[in-house]
């Protein structure tokens, strides 16, 4: 697991998470690659009950919620650890559609998302 930059589990724990096999499993692709995303910074890992897991909320029926990776870029640009993207991902906005920036990038509204996230950098 070394080298896998890894969030604090600061969501509910009612969010669910998927074990890194899962999201694998649910990509069509390898536990490899799936490292390879987590280091690339296009997914954020925690860590729940001793297993590298991934929010559930992070996928689609057809794969990665879009613009997610592009969001976690701005965030890391912003100066934002991992953890804190976390929580700024799940925390409730009634201002944005979806009420959380991941659902609202999960409702496709990927380019206000960003746009927020952009600002806070300023």
């Amino acid at each position: 697991m070394s080298g896998i930059p890894v969030a604090d589990d600061v969501l509910d724990t009612a969010v669910a998470v998927l074990p890194l096999p899962e999201v694998a499993a649910a990509l069509g692709i390898s536990a490899n690659k799936v490292r390879q995303l987590l280091r690339d910074g296009h997914l954020i890992a925690v860590k729940r009950d001793g297993e590298l897991c991934v929010p559930s909320d992070f996928f689609v029926a057809d794969g990665v919620v879009k613009g997610l990776a592009g969001t976690i870029t701005v965030l890391g640009d912003s100066g934002f650890t991992r953890t804190e993207m976390l929580r700024w991902l799940f925390t409730a906005d009634d201002t944005l559609p979806g009420t959380t920036p991941i659902n609202a990038l999960r409702t496709s509204h990927g380019t206000e998302v960003k746009r927020r996230a952009q600002a806070m950098a300023f």
